[in-house]
């Protein structure tokens, strides 16, 4: 079977990675014997006529899309799109929120023919065969599908044990290129699970309470294999990476016993770590580590189970600095309890733990379909204001407490936003007058270009322009100063951001030149 998986928009400000979950089932459909194409419309402009021309040319049998919360709107439009172009498609989609709304998102979504529950691997390589097959789907374990007798629940599947069982990520069908250009990223996992239950997070609910590991061995394979990529870091995306010290540190030790020479990040909590461990991970490479302190208030931590003390904070914050490892730090607003006065203690100890070293920044709870503190909203004394899910970004409130009102979080946010602009602001005045530092020019310079590669993207403009047969004359030259003088002269803005971007991107690889019996073209690099 031709299987084609989609990657939804959502909005470069939440640097995007290359999607991870679709490779991991783009490679246990392709060991399974299937053909599988990845349409990544992150990085991709997307418009009707391009996914009926990716339907026409790939004649897929099935078209699978993950979402989250926040762009689940466009995951179901472009599952209608779908049907609309080719009402024989079996579509199916994927990810935490259809997880836990299986039944409204089938009942409201007619375009949509099937919902993965959880883990997807093994599940979507037995929804194509009983496809092909010809079989009922609710032969199909970890499924939820629309029958004539309503919306149905095959029975739940078991979690993955062996991990190392499944294929390595197919990345070679994401256009990895593109995330190149634009300065981002890549993720990789090596564990699943989550032993602690907050209440505002799905992942235990979504990955099971027991984490599941894979070998030392495994991770480092394919830390190799990225690392060959080019990309400036790997984050680790579990959700614990230091859940066992033993594991954690056997995985750093087969980093250096290999020599591999990579930098990476990793999630962890308080309370998961020691000098000992941090100084061993930076060692292998890490440069980062992310901790979720989410409150500075006491009552609140207990009521969202988060099982942490503030001086666990502190004392994990002097570590990273101890061992050179930058730490990072989230907080949640508009939580249960939440007063004018948590607020300010939060506010408060964020800014003390900022002059320690901590890069820190605030979110807003989002209760999102499958979290405790959705279903719980009322008995916790939260009220839940918005039902639009592209409202559910937590960089704007979705919640009011008794004594919090959304006007009050959101003026926090417009504060912290107008503050980060002036520090940029600040920085470009500084630069003008050669005061800036080069870390300071660095970080504009980059954020500036990183804009700019992403709009020449979506806009298409290098596709549009950078097309041309060299003449006498205007466009004699292949290189990459014509393709400037091309974009600038289409895109207008920012001549020295275009410049720069461009520059850097052809350098880089990122942007290549062809030429074909004479004639000229630029494209984006996507595979690489």
């Amino acid at each position: 079977m031709r299987v084609l998986l989609i990657n939804p928009f959502y909005p470069i400000s939440e640097t995007p990675s290359p999607p991870l979950g679709l490779a991991y089932l783009a490679a246990a459909l392709q060991a399974a014997g299937a053909e599988v194409r990845v349409l990544d419309l992150v990085v991709y402009p997307y418009s009707e006529a391009v996914l009926a021309h990716v339907l026409e040319e790939f004649q897929p049998g099935l078209v699978g899309l993950t979402a989250v919360t926040m762009n689940v709107d466009r995951a179901l439009a472009l599952a209608g799109d779908v049907k609309r172009l080719a009402p024989e498609i079996t579509t199916v989609m994927g990810g935490p929120h259809v997880t836990f709304s299986a039944r409204e998102t089938l009942e409201t979504c007619p375009a949509l023919d099937a919902v993965v529950l959880g883990e997807g691997e093994q599940t979507l390589v037995e929804l194509c065969h009983t496809l092909e097959a010809g079989k009922s789907l609710d032969v199909v374990k970890g499924i939820a599908f629309r029958s004539e007798q309503g919306v149905r629940f095959a029975p739940r599947r078991s979690l993955i044990r062996d991990l190392d069982g499944l294929p390595m990520p197919a990345r070679h069908l994401l256009p990895l290129g593109r995330y190149r250009a634009l300065g981002m990223p890549i993720s990789m996992t090596t564990s699943r699970g989550c032993p602690h239950a907050c209440i505002f997070c799905v992942g235990r609910r979504m990955v099971g309470a027991r984490v599941r590991f894979h070998s030392p061995a495994r991770v480092v394979d394919e830390m190799e294999q990225i690392a060959r990529l080019g990309f400036h870091q790997i984050n680790l995306a579990d959700d614990l990476f230091t859940a066992d010290h033993r594991r954690c540190a056997a995985v750093c030790d087969e980093v250096l016993q290999r020599g591999l020479q990579t930098q990476w990040t990793s999630f962890a909590r308080v309370d998961t770590v020691s000098e000992d461990l941090l100084r061993r991970m930076k060692a292998a490479g890490c440069t980062a580590v992310s901790f979720g302190i989410e409150s500075a208030n006491s009552g609140i931590l207990k009521t969202i189970r988060k099982r942490i003390t503030l001086d666990q904070v502190v004392a994990a914050i002097d570590m990273c600095a101890k061992a050179g490892v930058t730490p990072y730090a989230s907080f949640i607003l508009g939580l249960p309890g939440e007063t004018p006065g948590t607020l300010r203690e939060t506010l408060d100890f964020g800014k003390r733990l900022g002059d320690k070293g901590l890069i820190y920044g605030f979110h807003f709870l989002a209760p999102f379909p499958g979290t405790e503190v959705r279903e719980r909203a009322a008995e916790l004394g939260l009220r839940i204001l918005a039902s639009d899910w592209a409202d559910y970004h937590a960089n704007r409130a979705v919640v009011e407490t008794a004594t919090v009102s959304r006007r009050m979080l959101d003026e926090i946010a417009v504060e912290w936003e107008d503050r980060f602009n002036r520090y940029l602001g600040d920085i470009k005045d500084r630069m003008q007058r050669g005061q800036a530092t080069a870390e300071e020019a660095h970080q504009l310079t980059n954020l500036e270009r990183i804009v700019c590669v992403y709009d020449l993207m979506m806009k298409r403009t290098v596709e549009q322009v950078g097309e041309w047969t060299p003449g006498n004359g205007a466009g004699a030259d292949p290189g990459v100063s014509c393709l400037i003088e091309r974009v600038q002269a289409t895109a207008g803005g920012n001549a020295a951001a275009i410049r720069d971007a461009l520059t850097a991107a052809a350098r880089q690889a990122n942007l290549i030149c062809e030429q074909d019996h004479g004639r000229i073209r630029w494209r984006w690099r996507d595979y690489l």
